[in-house]
């Protein structure tokens, strides 16, 4: 007999189960919040990641009633909450990024992707491009990273922001517009011989 795997129920069905089984909002924390620990953990260090990410949960278990359930995925919604905490700890946020223009490259990589990631990462213009995002609006490095470490949709960064999609494209590409001026319009994941 050959088994079905089990399906896995949509987001939406587990916000409306949790209105009256609060047990069931659980669920989507284990769902999203190592996805969520890692994009705030690259914002602003791990040392408020962990905070941050079980402050959005409460958020949004208190909001539960008011999600839309329309929407069968999470992911926009708690990254919108994640966004609006992380816009209250801005300071902390261009504090990290005035560090790692002084700090050294950290030669610890976790994982093969990590590994790849790393080694097409060009170390050269890793003081560009920190300065370069510390320099960007919040609004534009919101969308910009969202997309880059978030690895939302458009549509899904319209939704976590209460943004037009036209406003996420246009926001994007003055953000990677900056970005590339700031690198010398140059492409640093590519080598020049």
């Amino acid at each position: 007999m050959i088994t079905q795997p089990a399906t896995r129920d949509a987001d939406a069905d587990l916000v409306s189960a949790s209105w009256t089984q609060p047990e069931a909002f659980a669920e989507l924390f284990d769902r999203y919040s190592a996805m969520l620990y890692r994009y705030v953990s690259k914002r602003l260090g791990p040392e408020p990641a962990e905070d941050l990410v079980g402050e959005t949960f409460l958020v949004a278990f208190s909001r539960r009633r008011s999600y839309d359930l329309a929407y069968t995925d999470a992911r926009p919604w708690l990254f919108g909450i994640l966004t609006k905490l992380i816009s209250r700890h801005h300071r902390t946020e261009a504090a990290r990024y005035r560090a790692l223009l002084r700090a050294p490259v950290d030669g610890h990589v976790e994982s093969p992707a990590d590994r790849v990631a790393a080694g097409v990462t060009a170390r050269a213009a890793r003081s560009d491009l920190v300065s370069a995002l510390a320099a960007l609006p919040a609004r534009d490095r919101d969308v910009l990273l969202l997309i880059a470490w978030g690895d939302l949709t458009y549509e899904e960064v319209a939704r976590a922001l209460g943004i037009p999609v036209g406003t996420v494209r246009s926001r994007l590409n003055r953000g990677r517009r900056k970005v590339r001026a700031a690198l010398g319009d140059s492409n640093p994941m590519i080598e020049e011989e």
